[in-house]
């Protein structure tokens, strides 16, 4: 019984403290729940806010067209791939092929245009510019093909990477760029992702190639990517300045003169000896196509973003490559091929995420000269700032 009464006041004196304390108390710890909750919102908001701010409409449009540009190359290293083990190994014939089709396509337009952009005044005012441009083109293509002969694919994919630096430092005398910290940190951060898709390849077994002279590959390659960023600045002043079918016009006209003066004078006997069938023209076939959907495409995405921004978004092409190879080709997969994919794109992102600063632009004349002759696209100083005008 007096267990039961010492348990009925114990009750007692419980409810009488809860009826007894004090408000403000009670209230404490849900006030605190409460502002916990809304400082977790909070951060959520900014954190959403800012990820809305950087991953803007044109910042992932920029991605998609750098990774389009990245698989039609890969549709002509997988169709050179096939075409070489069928022995097919004639470098300048497709060349010579893509120069063609963009003559008949670009060079037929412009050439009916009137007045300052007609072909004639054209080739009377800037030939020298476009022939060294077409020089540049057609020799870096057959250079870097060239070096496959004395070097290994190792050296090749890392020496590769010299057209980056080489082009912002033309970007920054010629079209008068001028970089960020943070620009060249991201290209240092694809460069990581590249070494570590060439370590992989290495593990793989995939270090292919010649060493019959390592000297010579290597600076044929170095040469290539000079002659890579020398066409590129070249694409990127005369897309931004005049007009993209004036750029692809001028470069089927002379591309087409150079190639097919090297194809006479180098590979003539190479296509003669070509066992022409079904399956070889339709590698052919696929091979000009991505080709010539490169040529076409690029200056658009140059002239969004810029030349460093697409050899940039390049740097997959190689992993692409590589995916394709794993089905068609066997290749050995390793798990470092998506990391250094990861890693590439994370370099990509940050490098157009901020954009460039440029001290001389198209003047007011050159505008309307472009504007009239393509449809008018945004520059890279401006294209990836949010609507209020503010940097990111």
């Amino acid at each position: 019984m007096m267990s039961y009464g010492f348990n009925v006041d114990i009750k007692l004196v419980t409810s009488w403290r809860m009826f007894h304390t004090p408000h403000d108390q009670m209230q404490k710890p849900r006030a605190m729940e409460g502002h916990e909750t809304s400082r977790f919102c909070g951060k959520s908001r900014l954190f959403c806010n800012g990820l809305r701010k950087f991953l803007t409409w044109d910042l992932l449009k920029t991605i998609l067209m750098g990774q389009v540009l990245s698989l039609l190359i890969c549709g002509t290293a997988v169709s050179s791939q096939y075409l070489a083990n069928a022995a097919v190994e004639t470098p300048m014939l497709q060349s010579f092929l893509n120069y063609v089709l963009l003559l008949l396509i670009y060079t037929t337009v412009l050439s009916t245009r009137k007045d300052d952009q007609n072909i004639i005044q054209i080739l009377r005012t800037k030939w020298w510019k476009y022939l060294i441009m077409g020089v540049a083109d057609v020799e870096a293509n057959y250079t870097v093909v060239k070096a496959y002969q004395f070097t290994s694919l190792t050296s090749i994919q890392l020496l590769d990477c010299f057209v980056i630096p080489a082009l912002m430092v033309l970007s920054w005398f010629i079209l008068k760029t001028r970089y960020r910290p943070v620009h060249f940190v991201a290209v240092l951060v694809c460069l990581l992702g590249v070494g570590t898709m060439v370590g992989a390849d290495v593990l793989a077994g995939r270090d292919q190639g010649s060493t019959h002279d390592v000297i010579l590959g290597d600076g044929l390659v170095l040469i290539s990517a000079v002659l890579y960023a020398i066409s590129n600045v070249c694409q990127e002043h005369t897309v931004k300045n005049q007009s993209r079918v004036e750029f692809l016009g001028m470069m089927g006209l002379f591309g087409t003169l150079i190639s097919g003066i090297q194809l006479a004078a180098v590979e003539a006997r190479a296509v003669a000896a070509v066992q022409w069938d079904l399956r070889i023209i339709f590698l052919f076939a696929v091979y000009v196509f991505s080709m010539v959907a490169l040529y076409s495409f690029m200056p658009s995405v140059v002239k969004a973003t810029s030349a460093t921004a697409v050899n940039l978004s390049l740097l997959t092409a190689d992993l692409f490559s590589l995916f394709c190879g794993i089905f068609l080709f066997q290749y050995k997969f390793s798990t470092l091929y998506i990391l250094s994919f990861l890693v590439i794109m994370v370099g990509f992102v940050m490098f157009n995420a901020v954009p460039t600063n440029s001290t001389s632009g198209p003047t007011e004349e050159q505008d309307a000269t472009a504007g009239s002759a393509d449809d008018p696209t945004e520059s890279s100083s401006d294209v990836l700032l949010p609507a209020d005008g503010t940097e990111l």
